[in-house]
C-alpha cells in the first residue's frame, strides 16, 4: 500500500492554517485537528506518523485525508450526527402538550401542580414510553414549558404581622444564634 500524500498550493496551505486558527478559537477542536492532519500530510508525514502526533487512530486519519481529497474543506467539517432517535413522535409530543396544558386535575390527579414523576406516569400510560423523572424537565424545556418554583410567601398571612416578623423577630433569632455560636 502506498502512502497518501496531498500536495497543496502555498495559498491553500495559508488558508487552511487560517481556518484552523478560526476553528480553534470557535471551539471546533475536531475540525482544527483534521485541518492540522491535512497540513502535516502536505509536509510529507504519513497517516501513521500523523496518527501518532495527533493521538488518533490511523484509519481515522486516512479517512480525514480521503474526505479532504474528495470534498475539500467541506469534507473536514462536522457531519450530521443523528444521535438516539426520539421516543415520542411529533404527534405524541403535541398530545402531551395538550394534556399538560389541561392541568393535572383535568387528567385525574389530586394535585394542582405537575411534577416530573406525574408527567412520567402520564407518558407511560398514554404512549407506552418510559421516561426517567429526571429527564422529564429536559423534555418539557424542549417543548417550551418552564419550571415553576413555589413561592415562599404566606399569601393569607396578615401583611403587618409578616412585616413585623421580618423586621424584628427574625433578626432577633439570628442574633441569638450568632451569640450561641461564639461561646
Amino acid at each position: 500500500m502506498r502512502p497518501r500524500l496531498i500536495r497543496l498550493h502555498h495559498r491553500t496551505v495559508e488558508k487552511l492554517l487560517r481556518l484552523r486558527k478560526e476553528a480553534q478559537s470557535d471551539g471546533a477542536y475536531r475540525v482544527a485537528r483534521r485541518i492540522h492532519a491535512v497540513c502535516l500530510n502536505h509536509d510529507g508525514r504519513t497517516s501513521g506518523e500523523i496518527a501518532d502526533l495527533l493521538r488518533a487512530a490511523r484509519s481515522r486519519v486516512s479517512e480525514w485525508l480521503r474526505n479532504y481529497e474528495l470534498y475539500g474543506y467541506d469534507g473536514l467539517l462536522e457531519g450530521y450526527r443523528p444521535g438516539r432517535p426520539p421516543d415520542l413522535t411529533d404527534k405524541e409530543k403535541s398530545a402531551l402538550c395538550d394534556i399538560i396544558d389541561g392541568g393535572p386535575v383535568a387528567y385525574g390527579f389530586l394535585s394542582g401542580v405537575w411534577t416530573s414523576p406525574m408527567i412520567a406516569r402520564v407518558i407511560e400510560e398514554e404512549f407506552g414510553v418510559s421516561y426517567h423523572p429526571g429527564h422529564i424537565r429536559k423534555l418539557l424545556h424542549r417543548l417550551g414549558f418552564s419550571v415553576q418554583r413555589p413561592r415562599r410567601k404566606l399569601l393569607r398571612a396578615d401583611p403587618e404581622k409578616r412585616d413585623r416578623w421580618h423586621r424584628r423577630t427574625y433578626p432577633a433569632i439570628k442574633k441569638g444564634l450568632s451569640r450561641k455560636g461564639r461561646r
